[in-house]
């Protein structure tokens, strides 16, 4: 017991420190219980065989299935336009969402789901992400309580009060407490908790695509090149394919898309051919993009008795037209070891092989208008093509650099397509194996970003790097502290300490001293095995003082979810320490005034609830 409490106060110290980072630190503290014989080889790896671990890695899939195929976008364009520019209403907006989503999803799937529409939002805004992160996470933690299935904490709860013989909680009983927590919460972070919150610098800044497009626009002149056309009934190109006609030497002009006005026509037809091919047919009323001078396009019109459709802004057609879920745009820049220096591009068609499409090129910040290019070191071509295709270019041309971040800008496209609505229907279907509980939770999570990977929402290089694998290890290896704690007597020897010493003075005072214990172990092992350890505890204690049960279950509940005060008290906590930039001791300085709100509200409003 002795070697315990020591080995859990240096972990605390060195979470407090701030010198290594989380994962490594909760590493040495399970590779200490081992090598001290405090857990055998089961006990200490058992954290990575956890459900709740197997079930987080599956939420960040999930989450990146939703950010991946435009949800995420959308929501934060949504937020941003109900909140305006008060960063104000951005926190409420985000806190709000985040408590009430997380009553019916798990707190590790909202704060999942939502962390990327936060950081993106906070960015577009004008704020950083650590202004809005915490109060996110603190936000899923209290909305928890909002149902019996909000949280594990309650589930446990109200199954020990069953296991002993006495009435449990139905479904909505917890919004008895829960919904006065949540407006404190909100109101806290309001008026006082957005001065504590730090201003952390962090690298996760997403792309600003229309910022992208206005600066691909000026440096490569292409402002005036391009245009859409309608295939008319009398047009020649009718019923005739790409390849018959060349574009590019007789007429000057590259096809770029086409979008088919009837797509039934030819049955299985995508209704949008995003990069043509020498077999695409031309059918009726057809709307091609095409690049080419103006000259070049009033001949071609003329010629092919083709209709010209209006624009709109350039940065507009960019964005709407030629970048969407499937297909992107970026820039490369040659090297001077690529194999490209010294080769002639002549037009759009050169770097078919690697299914992408040559838009402009650059030289010295100059734009190159020559129909026939010799690339030279130093030169940029702004190139379009299937995302997956633009990552793939590298692998072909070792010393070519790609540009800003394709991955990052695929995020910022909110058009929604049928990828968008797997991922959304495997996020309900989770939530629905969650509510009636069809499957354990991870079971749950697990099919849901099965679906997800299976279906192609999300790539399987792309959801490993979705997954947030510092707060992964970090959980993993400080669920056996947990362990300890109740293999060595230590946590009951102090639970006990404390109920016998405050039992004989008012019920009040005892509700307050088990909040107190329960808060206290909950910001240092998981809250889950904090309920499970406090339970009998409480019903014992209320049973001694011919006291009803009820309250004192109810702020084990509370309390178990009020893990505020370091990082790795909850899962979520833990997922928002790296993108919100947080040190350990900016959740003491956030926590501990909205610790003490939670504290004097339950006290006041539980025995109102739930008498003695």
């Amino acid at each position: 017991m002795t070697l315990m409490i020591i080995i859990l106060i240096i972990t605390i110290a060195l979470f407090i420190w701030g010198k290594f980072t989380p994962d490594i630190i909760a590493l040495l503290s399970m590779l200490s219980l081992f090598l001290f014989g405090i857990l055998n080889l089961t006990e200490t790896l058992s954290g990575f065989s956890n459900p709740t671990v197997i079930m987080i890695a599956a939420l960040f899939i999930i989450g990146e299935g939703l950010s991946q195929t435009g949800w995420t976008a959308l929501a934060g364009e949504k937020f941003i336009k109900m909140a305006g520019k008060s960063k104000t209403k951005l926190l409420l907006i985000t806190t709000l969402g985040s408590g009430l989503l997380s009553g019916v999803v798990s707190n590790t799937g909202t704060v999942a789901t939502l962390m990327p529409v936060t950081i993106s939002s906070a960015w577009s805004i004008g704020t950083l992400p650590s202004k809005l992160l915490m109060p996110v996470a603190f936000g899923s933690n209290t909305g928890g309580l909002l149902t019996l299935t909000g949280t594990p904490p309650n589930i446990i709860v109200n199954n020990a009060m069953m296991e002993s013989g006495l009435e449990g909680f139905s479904f909505f009983e917890f919004s008895l407490i829960g919904i006065p927590l949540l407006l404190i919460t909100l109101l806290y972070f309001k008026f006082i908790g957005h001065k504590l919150l730090p201003d952390n610098k962090t690298n996760n800044k997403p792309v600003d695509i229309s910022n992208t497009l206005y600066k691909w626009i000026e440096a490569y002149k292409v402002d005036g090149e391009y245009y859409r056309l309608r295939v008319r009934s009398v047009s020649p190109l009718l019923n005739t394919k790409l390849g018959d006609w060349d574009f590019e030497n007789k007429y000057g002009v590259s096809i770029l898309r086409i979008k088919r006005r009837h797509p039934n026509r030819l049955k299985g037809n995508d209704p949008f051919i995003e990069l043509p091919t020498e077999n695409t047919e031309f059918l009726y009323h057809d709307i091609i993009t095409v690049k080419g001078e103006t000259q070049a396009i009033n001949a071609l019109m003329i010629s092919l008795r083709l209709g010209l459709l209006p624009l709109k802004s350039i940065t507009n057609e960019l964005r709407t037209n030629l970048i969407n879920r499937e297909v992107g745009m970026t820039e490369i820049l040659v090297t001077p070891q690529s194999s490209l220096v010294g080769k002639q591009i002549k037009s759009i068609r050169f770097f078919d092989r690697y299914n992408v499409q040559l838009m402009a090129a650059s030289r010295h910040s100059t734009p190159l208008t020559e129909p026939e290019i010799t690339v030279r070191s130093g030169d940029s071509f702004l190139i379009r093509g299937e995302w997956s295709a633009i990552d793939d270019l590298k692998k072909h041309h070792e010393h070519i650099v790609i540009c800003g971040s394709p991955e990052g800008m695929i995020k910022t496209v909110t058009n929604i397509t049928l990828k968008s609505y797997i991922a959304l229907f495997a996020l309900l279907l989770m939530i629905v194996l969650l509510v009636f509980k069809l499957v354990p939770g991870s079971i749950a999570a697990l099919i849901s970003a099965g679906i997800v990977l299976i279906t192609g929402c999300v790539p399987m290089a792309k959801a490993y790097k979705g997954i947030s694998w510092v707060s992964v290890i970090m959980i993993a290896a400080m669920i056996p502290m947990g362990v300890a704690l109740q293999k060595t007597g230590t946590a009951e020897l102090i639970a006990n300490g404390l109920v016998n010493t405050l039992g004989a003075l008012h019920p009040i005072v005892l509700l307050g001293g088990i909040f107190l214990l329960t808060t206290s172990f909950s910001q240092v092992i998981n809250n889950s095995a904090t309920a499970v350890l406090m339970a009998p505890i409480a019903i014992l204690t209320a049973n001694s003082l011919n006291l009803s049960a009820a309250p004192f279950m109810i702020i084990v509940a509370i309390s178990a979810s009020t893990a505020f005060l370091t990082p790795v008290g909850t899962t979520t906590n833990a997922m928002v320490m790296t993108a919100g930039g947080y040190k350990f001791m900016d959740y003491l300085k956030v926590g501990v005034p909205l610790l003490l709100l939670f504290l004097i509200t339950s006290l006041i409003l539980v025995p109102l609830f739930w008498p003695f």
